[in-house]
């Protein structure tokens, strides 16, 4: 039978894309790690990682181990804190991963009242940009994930968690405030000629923004390449350029520096949603009511 605590590392391996980082979160030393890796490849007969100068990448006995490997690390956290709460009151904890964006947008309101129904609860955050974040939440590194979906792009496998719509997220056309095109009747052929602000090549709203602009029959030109878009809002401000920017992330811009307009001729939205265990804790189902009340879907 396989030995848990080797199958920890690939686990921890494979989420952390190295062993020098797998190392430092569990507490070893990356030559301890790799020894352990060594075991591990020896006893099934089979390579589980191939090195290289920017990390490390599973291959494909690698990739099939780590999510029966997840499972199995969750398993054990959850007979683990089972005991540890037939003990002792042990304090209710909420670990969320979350894309920046909805971080600032969406989030903070609704574990600021998660906090105040459940004081003594521990709560954590972190950065998890799509379509990452899956895994862990089957192996129990996190209990709720939340993630989303732009046109154009093709939701990850749920590796049998619960996936849901929490809303969708209208793109809304940004320009600065005096652009010629900031009022009056635009089609989206008006906009041939202009700059563009978007994240580089592959990256998912640009993905979008060129999915819009082909259905348009129309190339944009993106002059300024950047998928922060506080960055991007600061750009359209002083007058650079363009951009597709989702509504949730425009309720507070200053209205005398930017024109918001729907984009013509199209409806696109960004859609967000929520992953967790099929059987999560409670706070879970609390922190999920509470980021949608006012949703649009």
């Amino acid at each position: 039978m396989l030995d848990p605590a080797r199958l920890r590392v690939l686990v921890e391996i494979g989420h952390a894309g190295s062993i020098t980082a797998a190392a430092a979160r569990l507490a070893f030393t990356p030559s301890a790690l790799s020894q352990q890796l060594a075991k591990l490849e020896r006893e099934l007969g089979c390579r589980l990682v191939e090195r290289g100068p920017a990390g490390v990448t599973l291959t494909r006995q690698g990739e099939v181990l780590l999510r029966h490997g997840e499972r199995v690390v969750g398993e054990l956290r959850d007979a683990e804190r089972a005991v540890r709460a037939s003990i002792e009151a042990e304090p209710e904890s909420l670990a969320i991963g979350t894309f920046s964006s909805a971080g600032k947008a969406l989030v903070p309101e609704a574990l600021a009242a998660l906090r105040e129904r459940h004081p003594r609860a521990r709560l954590s955050l972190v950065d998890i940009e799509p379509p990452g974040g899956y895994g862990l939440v089957t192996s129990r590194d996190l209990d709720v994930l939340i993630t989303h979906r732009y046109p154009g792009i093709n939701l990850p496998p749920d590796n049998g968690l619960h996936r849901s719509r929490l809303l969708a997220d209208p793109l809304r056309l940004v320009l600065p405030a005096g652009h010629p095109k900031a009022t009056g009747k635009i089609g989206l052929r008006d906009l041939r000629d202009e700059d563009w602000i978007s994240g580089a090549h592959g990256v998912y709203n640009r993905v979008c923004l060129e999915l819009v602009c082909e259905q348009a029959d129309i190339r944009p030109h993106v002059a300024y390449e950047t998928g922060d878009y506080e960055v991007t809002l600061a750009l359209v401000a002083a007058g650079l350029g363009i951009s597709l920017v989702p509504m949730t992330l425009l309720k507070d811009v200053d209205r005398d520096r930017l024109a918001v307009r729907a984009v013509p001729g199209a409806r696109p939205q960004r859609e967000i949603f929520v992953v967790h265990r099929k059987r999560p804790p409670r706070l879970v189902a609390e922190l999920v009511g509470l980021l949608t009340p006012g949703r649009t879907d």
